[in-house]
């Protein structure tokens, strides 16, 4: 996933410890069952793996797998403008987000730049949480704020969220809170207690598997109360804790920001991420310019790509060169080796006119030259059956 996927999984990481940089309410939990990696990610030490990637990715996509992902800091917005400042962030049409759905969206700045690509989730009619991805966009949103003239007020939430994701998923949930959460549709939340320990519970997760998001709010000290009580509720179904799964969100589709893509991208440029460019009356931060953007048409697009080759056994540590009739064109952002697929899968920036299905193109690997094919996203479940069953 990360510069981890170069070590061995018998020699564990150290890093250097400090107030800086920030443990979550379950760190002491994932000391204690043995992670092995830490990356820094919103200034918080973020769980990499605990045995291995493969292993990690079968045991998320045939049993239950717990993540610490506390690391997701949420952007709350509360006060009587909030849903009218929320809906200025992005270029998603919030007027048909219902108090209690989510909704994936992007952040954008004046130029159409992705500042963020959070999941959100509206708890009330006057109340916003943004699950960000790694970034300060919270400052950024503190911001718009002070320029906006609007009632409203921009933090950090005293919120802290757990991935329950694997097909088992909704069982261990179902022990938990009862069979509530059966009427938890796809991106809607629960708010509720698990043995007194406020949470917020969200269908939504990094990996196209059946999943759930569990909000600890409010005493970021019944955090390791939470993961035992998960864990427990987890032992009929082999639950085991893992560190997110590069190879089954990039299967998936899905996007890590920062690498894949930044704030020098917007989601006209991105496969998939030209919806959350949709329609509206109301002004948004960077909407003259998308709208120009999409009228004129883009000049590069982020694409997924198929290699040649043996299995890949690390993920890309830099950005692969990409070139087409021997030329430079573009870069692959993040590579891995699918082993449900059997393939070799990548993201790749290139020029739009590359980007059709089936171009193919020549990847500068570190082990050598490959072959590449311009394929459709995402890779698997394109309907999404799976995460909506």
């Amino acid at each position: 996933m990360k510069e981890e996927a170069l070590r061995s999984p018998d020699v564990p990481l150290l890093f250097i410890d400090g107030t800086r940089v920030h443990k979550s309410p379950y760190w002491q939990a994932t000391e204690r069952y043995g992670c092995r990696s830490y990356d820094i990610y919103n200034h918080m030490l973020i769980p990499g793996w605990y045995s291995d990637f493969v292993d990690e990715y079968w045991h998320i996509v045939n049993h239950v797998a717990l993540w610490d992902v506390a690391v997701e800091r949420c952007l709350e917005i509360i006060g009587p403008d909030a849903h009218r400042f929320t809906n200025m962030l992005t270029p998603r049409d919030l007027n048909r987000c219902a108090v209690g759905q989510g909704k994936y969206v992007v952040l954008t700045d004046e130029r159409g730049g992705i500042v963020n690509d959070p999941v959100l989730l509206r708890l009330a009619e006057d109340r916003y949480w943004l699950a960000l991805a790694d970034s300060d966009a919270t400052l950024w949103a503190k911001g718009v704020a002070v320029g906006s003239g609007l009632d409203v007020e921009v933090r950090e939430a005293q919120a802290w969220p757990l991935q329950v994701q694997g097909p088992k998923s909704r069982d261990v949930l179902r022990a938990l809170v009862g069979d509530a959460i059966d009427s938890v549709r796809y991106y809607w939340t629960l708010q509720t207690e698990i043995d007194g320990i406020p949470v917020v519970i969200s269908r939504t997760g990094w990996t196209g598997e059946l999943g759930f998001e569990v909000y600890l709010r409010d005493d970021a000290s019944l955090g390791v109360d939470l993961w035992e009580r998960i864990m427990k509720a987890g032992e009929p179904f082999q639950i085991r804790p893992t560190g997110p799964s590069d190879i089954r969100r990039m299967e998936a589709g899905i996007f890590n920001y920062g690498g894949d893509i930044t704030l020098e991208h917007t989601p006209l440029e991105v496969t998939g991420l030209e919806r959350m460019v949709e329609d509206q009356e109301a002004d948004y931060v960077g909407k003259e310019a998308l709208l120009r953007s999409r009228a004129e048409g883009v000049k590069r697009k982020l694409v997924g790509i198929e290699m040649a080759g043996e299995p890949l056994d690390v993920a890309a540590q830099d950005f692969w060169p990409v070139r087409s009739q021997g030329t430079t064109v573009g870069k692959v952002t993040n590579a891995t080796h699918s082993p449900r697929l059997n393939k070799n899968i990548g993201y790749a920036w290139v020029p739009i006119e590359l980007a059709g299905h089936g171009t193919t193109l020549e990847v500068e690997a570190p082990f050598g030259i490959v072959s590449a094919q311009v394929v459709p996203l995402p890779f698997f479940d394109p309907s999404k059956e799976i995460p909506k069953a």
